[in-house]
This record gives C-alpha cells, sequence and structure tokens, in this order.
C-alpha cells in the first residue's frame, strides 16, 4: 500500500500514513486530501477545502494582474514632406503619450523617389527627439526596414527620487541672541 506525509489543514504534521488512511481522515474532517510535492519522499499531501484553495489561488493570481505594468507602444506616422502644423499635432500627441507612461515609435513612411532622400526623415526624427527629450528618451536609433525609417522612444526615468536620496542637508545654525549691551553708570 502506497504511503503519503500527510499535513492538516493548520499546517501540522499528522505524519506518514498509507493512502486510504488519509483520504479517510481528510473525509471525517469534510475536507480533501491534495497533493502537494508528488516529488518527495514519501510525497507529501495536505488535508484542505479543494474549491476554497482553488478560489484564493484564482484571486491571488487576478491581484497579482491587477498590479501589472502594461506598457503600450503607440505609433506615429509621418512623410518625408510632412509640414510644420502637422509635425507639432503629431509631436504633441506623442508628448501626451510619452507623459501618460506609453512608448512612442514615430515612422517616416518613403515612397518611390522619396527613398533617394532619407536625410528628410531622418530630420524629422531628429528633431522629434530633439523636441521629446525633456519627457522621453531613445530606446531604438533611428534604423530603415524596407521603406519605411523608424525611432522609438520611452517614457523618461524619473531622476527625482535620485535627489530624494542624496545626502541629507544640514539643519540650519541655531541662532544665539545676544542681549543688547547695557548702559555702564558710573557711581
Amino acid at each position: 500500500m502506497p504511503q503519503v506525509r500527510v499535513i492538516g489543514e493548520d499546517s501540522e504534521q499528522l505524519g506518514v500514513m498509507d493512502v486510504r488512511d488519509a483520504i479517510r481522515a481528510a473525509r471525517e474532517k469534510g475536507l480533501d486530501l491534495v497533493e502537494i510535492a508528488p516529488n518527495g519522499d514519501p510525497p507529501v499531501c495536505r488535508i484542505i477545502d479543494f474549491g476554497k484553495f482553488q478560489y484564493e489561488a484564482k484571486k491571488k493570481a487576478n491581484e497579482a494582474k491587477k498590479k501589472q505594468v502594461t506598457v503600450t507602444v503607440k505609433e506615429v506616422k509621418f512623410r518625408p514632406g510632412t509640414d510644420e502644423h502637422d509635425y507639432s499635432y503629431r509631436m504633441k500627441h506623442a508628448r501626451e503619450w510619452l507623459q501618460e507612461g506609453d512608448k512612442v515609435k514615430a515612422t517616416i513612411w518613403f515612397r518611390g523617389r522619396e527613398m533617394t532622400h532619407r536625410e528628410l526623415g531622418s530630420r524629422i526624427l531628429e528633431k522629434l527627439e530633439k523636441d521629446l527629450s525633456d519627457v522621453g528618451e531613445v530606446e531604438a536609433r533611428p534604423r530603415m526596414e524596407g521603406n519605411q525609417m523608424f525611432i522609438i522612444l520611452g517614457p523618461k526615468r524619473h531622476k527625482g527620487v535620485a535627489k530624494e536620496h542624496a545626502a541629507p542637508q544640514p539643519p540650519p545654525a541655531p541662532k544665539t541672541e545676544v542681549p543688547p549691551p547695557t548702559p555702564k553708570t558710573e557711581g
């Protein structure tokens, strides 16, 4: 008969017993016998309410999911002949996204003869990088892929945290008041 090490519902050790006896002990308490460590010698089982165990595990997983931060990549598209107003409009949106914590992928599409003037596209991306340098930093340098050139900007790491952990300022020296000199009387 196979044997298992049994742990009670309050984490107390019940010892090594036959599987049949362990199941009987769990049923007497109205609970389930759940195998926790199958590779142990002997395998370790625990007497618990399995439904409640599953519910709490699901709840923990949902809690962990809520705390997880998802970073989305939003894209702004330009053309080599993008005019100033269109550029500033798209740059304003990219700035908002970076401030919200999202990444921004700026893409420049080249068509036909525009491919011979890639410097126009790189000028736009350099200008965008310079304009957004206060809220974002470059994660991927400008590069060509097929007929498009792109750059990826991420939100800037907060440097305010480093200032908080800087050396503490010494407290100002206490002011000591000197009493005014008393007039001397002759006498």
